[in-house]
């Protein structure tokens, strides 16, 4: 594996930036799969920029980029979208986060009492700044809860038929990317989005680039098979993303 490159891009002059969702996406694949694409990512950090958009929270991305195997981010666009951190320290982006505390309004008490009667919803565990997010049962889902959320003023999200999120309304993965692409001022050409799951499919409706990994849940290539700017991948996970930006920019000394 080639030693991690500690030279940083600025995201603005990327060749590539490269905003991947992590499980099943980033972090699919087999080991050899994983190692080739982040040893890439690693040799050519002067022209790609890597931003993580992902369900996972801060704390997880610390342990999973601690060791120096998988790079670590420039950007992570955490909590399906509600949290915006920035380079080795994780800081904040206030600019960003403000607005989607604003239209949150410190909700988590009303939600998780709005929806206390639905016995097919297990309260995740871990606490949320800007979302109540729970488990449920495919088996037993009623929509009509969704529409309860929505007419409450939340966006409602499921995936994975394992995950439901209630979120700020108009507040997910590919919304807070697109803020936090024209915060930076970075050209929209040069962006690569990748994802596997139904969590991501407002990443590949923001218009940008995108590839779907082979091993994506049959209802997010449902939507996105037909999206202009969106193909599917031939490899799961990592082997997937990395055939991609194989044809946006010669990356050099790449693990065989």
């Amino acid at each position: 594996m080639n030693a991690p490159s500690t030279h940083r891009p600025d995201p603005t002059r990327a060749d590539v930036v490269l905003a991947t969702d992590l499980d099943g996406t980033f972090l699919g694949g087999t080991d050899d799969e994983r190692t080739k694409l982040y040893s890439a990512i690693d040799a050519n950090r002067d022209r790609v920029a890597l931003v993580f958009v992902t369900g996972r929270d801060i704390p997880f991305i610390r342990d999973l980029t601690s060791d120096g195997w998988v790079p670590k981010p420039d950007y992570v666009i955490g909590d399906v979208g509600t949290t915006i951190v920035q380079g080795e320290d994780f800081e904040t982006v206030p600019e960003l986060e403000a607005d989607i505390a604003r239209r949150w309004g410190d909700a988590g008490d009303r939600v998780r009492a709005m929806l206390d009667d639905v016995d097919w919803l297990e309260l995740q565990p871990t606490p949320f700044r800007y979302r109540v997010s729970y488990y449920y049962d495919p088996e037993r889902y009623d929509p009509s809860v969704a529409r309860r959320i929505e007419e409450a003023g939340f966006d409602c999200l499921t995936s994975a038929s394992t995950y439901l999120d209630v979120l700020p309304k108009g507040v997910s993965k590919g919304p807070t990317l697109l803020r936090l692409v024209d915060h930076l001022r970075i050209d929209p050409g040069r962006v690569l989005v990748a994802g596997d799951t139904m969590n991501d499919l407002s990443l590949f409706e923001t218009g940008l680039r995108g590839v779907a990994v082979a091993n994506s849940e049959p209802d997010l290539v449902s939507r996105v098979k037909n999206l202009e700017n969106t193909s599917i991948s031939r490899g799961n996970g990592a082997a997937g993303i990395h055939e991609v930006i194989e044809t946006l920019a010669s990356l050099r000394g790449a693990a065989a």
